[in-house]
Order: structure tokens, then sequence, then C-alpha cells
């Protein structure tokens, strides 16, 4: 038995495809099914199983497809009862492969309500946990995407869920859906599997004794909720189409759509040098995905600013895992219709410019991230709430904005919002605001 693990790492999850004598057993596969199709071709197993843990809120599931693709038996939880047929889990009701493969469902209410998770038995001994957004390593699954009127009750259910899985053999391994970097997590950790064993002796949540308690813990400092999360319940219940095709018309600027909002993916140095007016710059990387569906209007038509011979594959199948098939074509030279838009400092200078009088920051990390570490006088704006709440009306769009994050990516992508509000952004690029603390002191 192998389980291969396919990491999405702008999203923090993972999907997995089990194999045994010949068979594969996909598990929680997003929506670009073609990777993992190719995974089970190479090892030459036939796709027996697609499972579900839950109605996924932080992409697009393809495993309807990649059961229509591959004649797999499709499993959902029972209680998920979407749009299309399926094979309904309920709770300690084997499913039964053949070759000594059974499948077990263990009802995990918590990360939604009918979240189930996945024991494998392998010739009746356990060999694998599909805990999906339940028990995580050394963590739990957020019980407040919901809304907060059931984040407790699901906290409640979430505290039973975990104490099921973990009555299981000690030596179970376990392979969560959401880690590190997953805004379905309640905290982050690098390690990604685990076993039943490590879990009880080090993840902080199982050692907690009440279930009043737990959801204490588990609700006190939430972290912000993706603004395109609250489409991908819907897409999952009725079942999303194939992934659209990848390769995107080019386009000039002067037959950019009217309608479309640009998104320029070029390296955040090159947008600093001259972009679109009004285009919202996003460089391309792991997260561009999250970031666009977090700040770009959801269902809007979206044409790509990239640099010519840049991929755009990339960015087209990030937002395909969002469902976000809007993407008009790619415009690759800008010319004279390009003007600059931010002017990116190191951090010797950016402390130059932070001692000038009449200074003005702006700081676009989280709330938990300013709790930690926080710069006196910046102005504070979570990054996607200058989105939904506009620019903050106390900085002068007649001086510079400093504007800094942890690294400069959050804070140039801030710069070219800021920009189209006409502000002139200096933006804090290699670092961030612990560092500009430390420098200070």
């Amino acid at each position: 038995m192998e389980v291969v693990p396919f990491r999405t790492p702008g999203l923090g999850d993972q999907s997995y495809l089990l194999t045994h004598r010949g068979m594969g057993v996909l598990v929680d596969p997003q929506r670009d099914i073609d990777r993992f199709l190719r995974a089970a071709a190479e090892r030459r197993v036939e796709p027996r199983f697609v499972l579900e843990t839950h109605l996924h809120n932080d992409y697009v599931s393809g495993a309807r497809q990649a059961a229509l693709s591959t004649g797999a038996e499709l499993v959902l939880p029972a209680a998920a009862a979407p749009a299309y047929p399926c094979t309904p889990a309920f709770h300690l009701e084997d499913i039964h492969g053949g070759r000594g493969l059974v499948i077990r469902p263990i009802h995990t209410p918590g990360h939604t309500p009918e979240h189930t998770g996945y024991l494998v038995l392998a010739d009746g001994e356990p060999a694998a946990l599909f805990s999906g957004g339940s028990l995580l390593v050394a963590s739990a699954g957020r019980t407040d995407l919901l809304g907060p009127e059931r984040a407790r009750t699901l906290a409640r259910l979430q505290y039973g869920s975990l104490r099921r899985l973990a009555a299981l053999p000690p030596e179970t391994p376990v392979f969560p859906t959401h880690g590190a970097g997953s805004f379905c997590a309640s905290t982050g950790t690098d390690r990604r599997t685990s076993t039943i064993g490590a879990e009880l002796a080090g993840n902080p949540l199982l050692a907690v004794g009440d279930a009043e308690r737990f959801a204490d813990e588990l609700l006190a400092d939430p972290l912000p909720v993706p603004a395109f999360y609250r489409h991908m319940g819907r897409a999952n219940i009725l079942g999303a189409p194939p992934v659209p095709c990848l390769r995107v018309p080019e386009l000039t600027v002067a037959g950019l759509p009217g309608e479309a909002t640009v998104v320029d993916v070029r390296p955040r140095r090159v947008q600093a040098e001259g972009a679109l007016p009004g285009s919202v710059g996003i460089e391309l990387g792991d997260d561009f995905g999250l970031w666009a569906g977090w700040l770009l209007p959801y269902g809007a038509p979206l044409v790509l600013a990239a640099e010519p011979g840049q991929d755009v594959t990339e960015a087209v199948v990030q937002l395909a895992r969002i469902g976000a098939d809007t993407v008009r074509g790619v415009v690759r030279d800008l010319g004279p219709a390009a003007v600059q838009t931010f002017t990116p400092v190191d951090l010797p200078t950016f402390l130059e410019r932070l001692a000038l009088p009449g200074a003005q920051v702006l700081d676009v990390r989280t709330p938990a991230e300013r709790r930690a570490v926080r710069l006196d006088g910046a102005v504070e704006r979570f990054l996607p709430d200058l989105v939904s709440e506009g620019v903050p009306g106390e900085l002068d769009p007649s001086r510079p904005v400093l504007t800094a994050c942890a690294s400069g990516r959050r804070a140039a992508i801030a710069a070219t919002l800021l920009a189209g509000a006409g502000h002139r952004p200096v933006v804090l690029d290699g670092a961030g605001i612990p560092d500009v603390v430390a420098a200070r002191r």
C-alpha cells in the first residue's frame, strides 16, 4: 500500500491517492484532476473510489469529474446531499472494495456538519485515516466558516469528533486535507501527516478535557475568512464542470474588454515600473489564486497582464481551482498605457523615509500578526479590507504612503490598490514590519 500526497501550497491543502493491489482511492481531489489521474496511470492502478470528506469551503472539488472520467465510485458524506449521484457514506457502514480493501466512514462533524473521515482497512487492519478538516496535525479544522451563529455548536461537535478519532489505534497514520497555509485550519504547523499516537502526545486540542473550554480555545483568535469561500459550498453541492481550456487568447491594450478587471501577474518589481491604470497587481506565485479570489470581484471577467513569454497556465489553473473561469485573455505589450504604480525600497531606505517629518505608514498584515509585533503610529488595515472597506481616510494622498507587510508580497499588492485610489505608495520589499521594529530598538 502507498499513499501519494498532492500538495497545493497556495491553499494549504493536500489531496491523496492511496494504492492497494492495483486499485486506487482518490481523496479530496481538487478540480485540476489530471495530476491525480496521471499519478494513478504511472502506478498502473485503476481508480476504485473517489472519497470526499466534506463540502469544501476553500476550493472547487474535482471528485465528481474524477469519478466520471474513470468510472470510480464516488463517495460523499450522506448528509452532504449533493445535486448529483453518489454513494452516501453512513457512520461505520463499511464500503467494500475487494482485494482486502474496506473503507469505514466515521462521522466527524465540526468543520462542517456533514464532515466524515475515512478509515481505510487493509486485510482487516487500520492502514490510513483520511481526516479531512477534522483532526489536523497539532490542530483541528475551523468551525466558524459557516458563520459565527453556528461556530460554537460546531466547535462542540468538533470536540467529540477529535476524541472519536483519537480512540483509533495509536499507530494509525493520519492524512489530513488541511494544513499549514490553509485558512480552513485553526492553526498551522510544518508537518503535513501524523499518527494517532503522535497527536495524542502533541496536539494541544486533544489535551483539553471539556467541550466548552475546547470551543473557547478554538474560537479565541479566528483567522480572517477569504471572500471567495462563500461561493465554494454552492459550487460543490451542484458539481462543477471540467476545468476550462487553459490556453487563453492574446489581447492588445486597445482590444481589452471594457468590463474586465486586469490582474497583473508579472514580477512585482516589473509592476512597479509601469502597469495599466486600475489594474490589480498580484505577482504569480503559489498563493496567486488565494489573493485573486479574495481581492477581485468573483465571477467578473478577468484579463491577465503578463510579461512577453511568461507562461500564464498556472494562473489560469489556480483561478479554476476556486471556480473563477472568467479569464478572457492575456495582454503582454502594455506600451505607453503603462504608468508607474509604486516605488520598491529596501529596509535601510524604508527606515530613512520613516524618519522624515510627516511620514505615514500602512501595515497590511493580518490582525494576529499585528498583535504579535506592532509598529507605533502605523495605520493598520488588512490587505483584503482595502477592497471591502476602502483606503483608510487618514492617509494623505499628497504624501507617500510607506507600505509594509512581512516580506513585501502583500504590500506590493496593496500598493497597486493604493495607486488606483490616487496615492503614491513606497513598498518595503524583502523585509517587513518585524524587521522595522527590530531595527528601531
